[in-house]
């Protein structure tokens, strides 16, 4: 039995070495004139200088998880162990406790690895309370392995400047 031949159709080589390095030229050279132009009119949104200027953030982005520290100071945390056990890559840690004077519990240690953490959000969404938050805060760099693990101090953020996140979340999950 013979094997049927197929001819491939190659591309010819081309004639015109300098075509493509003139196109992407050509390019390079219309944006930028497109660019000087527009900052001769005033248009200003180049660049961003970085630690004066921010960009404005949605409230759909998810920086950091922190803790929603109530006005009286507490954390809004029960210590339900839910966003522990929701978190894929085990970065939470939490020892619960028990209040003297109420029935409730509270985390006597919470605490985030940030090294680990892939800011997922999925303990937001396991969260019964609406106690751990993803905060807009996405500096958070450090120059050890133990600067990355942030306690329950660290991670309290006042209601009032997580509002924003807040208000997106509850019409997304029905809550009040």
């Amino acid at each position: 039995m013979a094997a049927r031949v197929v001819k491939v159709a190659r591309p010819q080589p081309m004639t015109r070495r300098w075509t493509p390095l003139l196109v992407g030229l050509g390019v390079a050279i219309a944006h930028f004139f497109r660019n000087l132009l527009g900052f001769a009119r005033g248009r200003q949104d180049f660049t961003v200088y970085f630690p004066e200027q921010r960009f404005v953030q949605p409230p759909a982005m998810r920086g950091m998880p922190v803790l929603v520290q109530m006005p009286n100071g507490k954390e809004r945390c029960v210590a339900c162990g839910l966003c522990e056990f929701a978190c894929p890559t085990n970065c939470i840690t939490i020892f619960p406790a028990e209040t003297a004077s109420e029935v409730e519990r509270y985390p006597e240690v919470f605490d985030i690895d940030m090294s680990r953490c892939m800011f997922c959000g999925l303990c937001e969404e396991a969260c019964p309370e609406e106690a751990i938050v993803m905060s807009r805060q996405v500096e958070i760099a450090c120059y050890s392995r133990r600067g990355s693990l942030w306690h329950k101090q660290d991670l309290l953020v006042p209601e009032a400047e997580l509002k924003p996140r807040l208000d997106y979340l509850r019409p997304q999950y029905a809550r009040k």
